[in-house]
């Protein structure tokens, strides 16, 4: 297919076409891009003799434009249809299908089949790869005669091992969870989990809010829901846009692979600071002003302070024309100002609107006078020197930058449009100490920018995607909840969080309101809590401190047959105990993350440095490419490594403003480790006990 595409040749009817077409064929060969490790295929579907799937013909085509094949091209022994499953639809030098798509209808049963439901597969074949080699086979059957599967282990492909009953789990899913991480996020197309795959392929119509627990995919899954609606729905996303939200750079970079392996390369990403990057954030709030910058009443102060720029006529509207004089009087210009309010515009569309109602109305006046002016005319009068001088005189220009100014230095204007809405207390955390002289030299924070980019909104209506997929929404205010809505008002969202991981003083306390801040208060909700990536041992112990920060949460269940290694050190220093804990693991696979309080960061990268340990501190660009990360409790959230040393966790508590904040960072901390976590510490763990 590769060599197909680049034989091509770009001869279009002219220059643009022809750089279109080049376009054009420059995506898809990316689009075709693969990982010689990664398998095209990882299962196979055979379906009941003379039993046509029902989504036969709705295969669809490839993520390059292939057209799509119906299920009945597929030759078959004659025992039934059978299907390859993989990454991205593969056909032959003819056009047909030999992979189908795992997005594809035909594709479903894959993953939600079962013995009670075997939606009329015969068997389902699971493949088990290492490093691009076939290493496992595993087949369970569905049908007629489901009394046992079989399994072949690793190796078995040229030596047959036993076969066993798999009524339960399936050995190739189990391994390939617990394989260990290295590197950035991969996909996870040939372990979807039922309940996955049904938020993975909710309709695009439809904003999907996802509660899970550490270690349940929830980040995947939202990236996969991605994937899938821009297989499923190609032509209008493309044109509309996909945009995945994240909480840092880190946790962008973590995941940036995961699309494109699946050959999406038309997602976006930003992080909040990114999506609201109009002002540069050098400083950082107050948590007490911050709470009240990001409280969701600020949008009716700035809404306030937009409008009040309004002013009355204090004089008629002349232009001259010729030797004629045309005038508008006061009052007519203060009626045109209150209809366009009363219609509901953005207030830079009623400023450039008014300028036309002022031009219609000398226009009309022209006609009643026997002149016959014609369009032309209108649209020259709009532009002439007195209509704007009148429009800049009722309706002056906005800008955002200077009315954060005004409203954080200038006391009475902040109390008359806060009026009401904050009180006295509240308005004084939003005044700056220091003034500076001018809004060019003022510093600004990221809620400033928040409410910045709010302000745009008021101005100018912010363009929507077709679909927005934000991750650890639980951290975002209801400002920038706001700010994410709005980029998709028109499209759908997923949205994914975990309220127990909840850090901000200003995170979100219930989806409820975080849902209403979107703008998407109807949202489909679903809970995960079978989790695929933290060991039992591990997340029993953290979920410990759920009653303290989501007791309405329920509890999450490790379904992995590792029971995992959980170590509680106590020692005098614990960076004596550190390098020898992760000189220890250098001996087992994974990746290793050193997980430390904020303030610990820097010395710990010191310390490896000294020992001539090679790694990576989280936060910079090569924060995911070395084996051992030093990783500072603020970013850890949404990583994962095999295996963690946890570092005087009650030194990470406290570093929160609150005590409940302080143990939910914790509880993330806890839960980053895939197969070990070990704990070392001098001053217990806050919230915890060893059992």
């Amino acid at each position: 297919m590769r060599d197909r595409t680049e034989s091509l040749r770009a001869l279009g009817g002219d220059r643009l076409s022809t750089e279109f077409l080049k376009l054009t064929f420059f995506r898809r060969m990316k689009a075709l891009e693969d990982d010689p490790e990664v398998p095209l295929f990882f299962g196979r579907l055979d379906f009941e003799p003379r039993t046509s799937h029902p989504a036969a013909d709705q295969s669809g085509g490839d993520s390059g434009g292939t057209p799509a094949v119906r299920a009945g091209d597929v030759s078959t022994d004659g025992a039934g249809e059978r299907f390859y499953i993989g990454r991205r639809h593969v056909a032959d030098d003819r056009g047909r299908p030999m992979v189908i798509d795992w997005r594809a209808r035909m594709s479903r049963p894959f993953y939600q089949a079962n013995r009670s439901d075997p939606m009329s597969v015969e068997l389902r074949r699971r493949f088990g790869f290492q490093g691009g080699e076939l290493t496992a086979i595993e087949d369970e059957r569905l049908g007629a005669n489901p009394s046992c599967s079989e399994s072949r282990d690793p190796g078995s492909i040229r030596d047959p091992g036993s076969i066993h009953d798999r009524t339960a789990t399936s050995s190739i899913l189990e391994t390939e969870i617990e394989r260990p991480r290295t590197g950035p996020m991969r996909d996870i197309v040939a372990t979807i989990q039922p309940e996955q795959d049904e938020i993975v392929r909710a309709d695009l119509s439809e904003t999907v809010c996802v509660q899970g627990a550490p270690g349940t995919g929830k980040s995947a899954v939202g990236l996969h829901r991605a994937a899938y609606l821009l297989y499923t729905h190609r032509d209008q996303l493309t044109r509309q846009g996909v945009l995945v939200v994240g909480p840092n750079a880190s946790f962008l970079r973590y995941i940036a692979d995961v699309l494109p392996a699946l050959g999406e390369i038309d997602a976006g990403q930003a992080t909040i600071e990114g999506l609201v990057g109009h002002l540069a954030a050098t400083r950082t709030d107050d948590p007490t002003a911050a709470l009240v910058k990001g409280d969701e009443r600020m949008a009716q102060v700035l809404r306030r302070a937009v409008w009040s720029h309004l002013r009355p006529a204090t004089e008629a509207l002349v232009v001259p024309s010729g030797v004629r004089r045309w005038r508008v009087p006061a009052y007519q210009a203060d009626e045109l100002v209150d209809g366009l309010r009363g219609r509901g515009v953005r207030y830079g569309a009623g400023r450039s609107m008014l300028a036309q109602r002022l031009a219609h109305m000398i226009l009309v006046k022209m006609e009643d006078a026997g002149e016959a002016p014609d369009d032309r005319v209108q649209a020259s009068i709009a532009r002439s020197r007195p209509v704007k001088q009148h429009v800049d005189s009722l309706w002056p220009a906005v800008d955002p930058k200077k009315t954060l100014f005004r409203l954080f230095t200038e006391p009475d204007f902040l109390a008359s449009v806060a009026a009401g809405v904050l009180n006295a207390d509240e308005q004084r955390l939003l005044l700056w100490e220091n003034r500076p002289a001018s809004p060019g030299r003022a510093r600004w924070s990221l809620h400033d920018a928040v409410l910045a980019d709010e302000l745009l909104d008021l101005l100018d209506r912010t363009p929507s995607l077709g679909h927005v997929v934000l991750d650890e929404a639980q951290d975002l205010s209801p400002m920038m909840l706001r700010a994410v809505g709005r980029r998709f008002t028109t499209g759908s969202g997923t949205v994914l969080g975990d309220l127990a991981q909840a850090t901000t003083p200003w995170g979100a306390v219930d989806w409820s309101a975080a849902l209403g801040a979107l703008g998407k208060p109807s949202a489909h909700r679903e809970e995960l809590t079978l989790g695929f990536r933290v060991p039992g041992e591990v997340i029993e112990y953290a979920a410990r401190l759920l009653p303290a920060i989501a007791p309405t949460l329920a509890a999450p269940h490790a379904v992995r047959r590792s029971r995992g290694q959980l170590e509680i050190t106590l020692v005098a220093d614990p960076l004596s105990m550190v390098l020898d804990a992760v000189r220890s693991l250098l001996d087992v696979p994974g990746s290793i993350g050193v997980i430390v309080a904020d303030a610990a960061a820097g010395v710990m990268d010191r310390l490896f440095t000294d020992a001539g340990l090679e790694h990576s501190v989280m936060g910079s660009a090569d924060d995911i490419e070395a084996r051992i990360g030093v990783v500072a409790a603020s970013l850890a959230k949404g990583l994962e490594f095999d295996h963690v040393v946890l570092v005087e966790p009650a030194d990470i508590a406290a570093a929160e403003p609150d005590e409940t904040i302080g143990l939910r960072r914790l509880y993330v901390c806890l839960t980053r480790a895939v197969s070990s976590l070990r704990i070392v510490h001098s001053r217990g763990v806050p919230g915890l006990t060893r059992p």
